[in-house]
């Protein structure tokens, strides 16, 4: 190495000595760079050893299903439908070089994730392939025939699902296969093929521009179309025999309805609605102040069939078999009495899960459930995050779609958290006895604190996605399930069990009497907390960048055992300086331009228009605002006469939202922003939003910028995916009619729409 010049030395000899002085003469200790160095290699070697430690207890496997993960969520992200071969491929040529490294740890660590990331694409490609089915295109009043599929009893009525036999003038090809309708008066039962005149419209797009794809969720559940039937229901003989697999579906759902009626007649009231949806899951008669405050309380949970409820269903059958069986000598002593219980509780859950109507969130738990309980059969422990990740990858593979809803991302992050810190407390340091208290303080102490911990646990882990999804925390949560779930622990599902025993032979009614009386414990409960002040908390919606720094840190919390664990409060501080600054809309448009939000001068919203009251109530919610939709403050700051309404934003920007022609005309020439809800094709010196545009973009949500307004659509015109609109078809849809007659805007989304979003939450 060449010395530098002296004059070169002298110069880096005055700038040392200028940076090194600067400090100094301010009070200033700046340790030399140098002095870092060792301190940097100490901890890298640190991180070195801790990965090789976590590499030796085979913990880089538990990061299959993310790496999963992240190819499903790359295959929704696609603006058109993929191919099969192409992931197919790289699943192929990944996994052979996973093979060919394979005595390269870190290359063939890094080769097995992308083959995982490959697997969850092709599995979403051939998920979507093998569930597609038309959907509707636009609202169609006319004669629906069809079987019927399942019945769930309402309070105004029932919804229904149907498997379509025919509906006016739609062709077979684009015709839905399987409708889901409400209905106000008739009756039906499961089997009946009926004809009726229905209202149908096509699954809803999201309320608003990045919200919850109700349309998507409606695909995945085989259904095309959504509505309600009016006038009578006529039963009609079938133009083909049922199909076997609905001839099954329908005597277990018939069953399913007789037995909810008892559970619920003898129950009483409220009480016996809740107990009838724990056991047989049809929750139509729990009514809505009974939802409310369970969602208050932060136990909604528990009325959605799913892990809490397969697993002590799962444990009693467990316990109680183990235990008949002990009782005998000889089968103790020489039968594998715990595999045996394993395989009744096994047998048990899946029954279960057929009878309470299989759906998405209730597959989900059995699956873990009996990866859990097989644990049992091959002497493993039962509760491990790797059977954890097992069970994620068979559901990824099963149902990908699952990855983006609330279900899925809530029971496994509260699961993970539980096992880690399972784990984590089975390798406390046990030098120091526990404390003991005499009986039965003993046994008292240690059970509510398990309630206590586990509660806190499983909170923390699910709030985020609470939050994301519904814009609600719960902050008595805690209080709620402390004090409810030792109801439903020790007295609901015991009693339930027994009393699906008991059933066929008639001597049922004391296990329902007693689920009725502890239910109604629970919603006394539920009902207590939720009259305390700020119980439900409104939160603005943050988007999908917070959520996954969110999901990062629980996932990089929960699967690492050693220091590198403690690198997750790097997404954690990114998620809450992210998530600490929402960017809000300014105005809000519904999908059929019957109505808008403008956030006024106070930052709140007010509404101009008609929009449905569900949409209303989802522009609310992820504007962190808690007022109802029913609040008359939603309208003040809106100045309205027979032809518009006009607002102001709190830059002096107007707004006008009209319906008439000659409103647009006016307000093109003094309005910063035009709103119309009807279609227009002149000129307009304002920014222009109109009903063709809407009806070809969804909701749209503008942004105020510098240079006027951005907007972002619920529905963009590249995405062009099985659950979407077809673009071609929306696009001429409005040269059918003559250019002076205005657009009939598409109907708001009925009941069975905020049905659609209350199954979700229920989930």
């Amino acid at each position: 190495m060449q010395p530098a010049p002296p004059g070169q030395e002298r110069a880096q000899g005055r700038r040392g000595a200028r940076a090194d002085a600067l400090p100094a003469r301010l009070g200033v200790v700046v340790p030399p760079v140098a002095s870092f160095r060792p301190l940097l290699r100490q901890l890298w070697l640190h991180l070195q050893r801790g990965f090789a430690l976590e590499v030796e207890r085979r913990r880089p496997f538990l990061w299959l299903p993310i790496a999963m993960g992240v190819g499903i969520l790359l295959y929704f992200a696609a603006d058109r439908e993929p191919a099969l071969w192409a992931p197919l491929l790289g699943l192929g040529l990944s996994s052979a070089a996973a093979f060919i490294l394979r005595l390269r740890p870190l290359a063939s660590m890094a080769c097995l994730a992308a083959a995982a990331a490959f697997a969850g694409f092709a599995a979403g490609v051939w998920r979507t392939a093998d569930i597609a089915a038309p959907m509707l295109e636009r609202s169609r009043i006319g004669k629906l025939s069809g079987f019927v599929e399942s019945v769930e009893a309402r309070d105004n009525g029932a919804r229904i699902v149907l498997l379509v036999t025919d509906l006016a003038n739609v062709p077979a090809d684009i015709r839905p296969k399987r409708v889901r309708v409400s209905m106000r008066s008739g009756a039906v039962a499961p089997g009946d093929h009926i004809v009726a005149t229905a209202r149908l419209l096509p699954p809803p797009g999201p309320a608003r521009a990045g919200g919850y794809d109700f349309g998507r969720d409606a695909f995945f559940r085989g259904i095309g179309a959504v509505g309600s039937i009016s006038g009578k229901i006529a039963l009609a003989p079938a133009p083909y025999p049922m199909p076997t697999r609905l001839a099954i579906d329908v005597m277990i759902d018939r069953a399913r309805n007789a037995l909810t009626k008892r559970i619920a007649d003898v129950g009483g009231g409220q009480g016996g609605a809740v107990a009838a949806a724990l056991v047989t899951g049809k929750r139509g008669l729990i009514t809505e102040a009974t939802n409310n405050d369970l969602r208050a309380a932060g136990i909604y949970h528990i009325v959605s069939i799913s892990g809490l409820h397969m697993v002590l269903a799962a444990g009693t059958i467990f316990w109680l078999v183990r235990a008949l069986l002990a009782l005998s000598q000889t089968a103790a002593l020489h039968w594998p009495v715990k595999k045996i219980a394993a395989v009744a509780a096994m047998v048990g859950a899946t029954g279960y899960c057929i009878f309470s109507g299989s759906d998405v969130a209730t597959e989900r738990s059995l699956i873990m459930t009996l990866v859990m309980l097989g644990a049992i059969l091959v002497d493993r422990a039962a509760l491990s995050m790797r059977n954890l990740a097992l069970a994620a990858i068979i559901v990824l593979l099963r149902e990908p779609e699952a990855l983006l809803g609330p279900s899925f991302q809530m029971s496994f992050g509260a699961v993970a958290a539980l096992i880690a810190f399972a784990e984590r407390w089975e390798r406390r340091d046990r030098s120091e006895p526990p404390s003991t208290l005499p009986w039965p303080l003993g046994p008292i102490w240690t059970a509510s604190l398990g309630i206590v911990v586990t509660t806190m646990l499983a909170t923390a882990a699910t709030a985020p996605f609470g939050a994301y999804h519904f814009q609600t925390f719960n902050p008595f949560g805690l209080l709620g399930n402390a004090m409810a779930l030792p109801f439903v622990s020790l007295f609901v599902m015991p009693a339930a069990v027994f009393g699906v025993l008991a059933y066929p032979f008639g001597l049922d009614w004391p296990a329902w009497a007693l689920m009725g009386l502890a239910s109604d414990a629970v919603l006394k409960v539920a009902h207590w907390v939720a009259t305390i002040d700020h119980s439900t908390v409104t939160v603005a919606a943050f988007g999908p960048a917070v959520l996954g720094c969110f999901s990062l840190t629980l996932l990089w919390l929960t699967l690492w055992t050693t220091a590198w664990r403690w690198l997750a409060v790097l997404p954690l501080i990114g998620g809450v300086a992210i998530a600490g600054k929402p960017e809000r809309p300014e105005i809000l448009i519904e999908r059929d331009g019957s109505g808008l939000a403008v956030r006024g001068p106070d930052g709140r919203l007010a509404i101009a228009g008609k929009p449905s009251r569900f949409v209303l109530q989802q522009w609310l919610a992820a504007d962190g605002d808690s007022r109802s939709p029913d609040d008359p403050s939603l309208r003040a700051g809106i100045a309205c006469d027979r032809l518009a309404c006009v607002a102001q934003t709190a830059d002096k920007r107007t707004i006008s939202y009209t319906r008439k022609r000659l409103a647009i005309i006016e307000d093109c020439l003094r309005a910063d922003l035009v709103v119309a809800a009807i279609p227009w094709t002149g000129a307009c010196k304002a920014k222009l939003v109109e009903r063709m545009a809407l009806s070809r973009d969804g909701a749209t949500s503008l942004y105020r910028t510098a240079s006027g307004w951005s907007s972002h659509v619920s529905e963009p015109n590249a995405a062009d995916r099985p659950w979407t609109r077809r673009r071609e078809r929306r696009a001429a849809e409005p040269t059918t009619r003559p250019a002076n007659q205005p657009a009939i805007a598409q109907p708001a989304p009925t009941v069975d729409t905020e049905a659609e979003a209350d199954t979700e939450r229920l989930q």
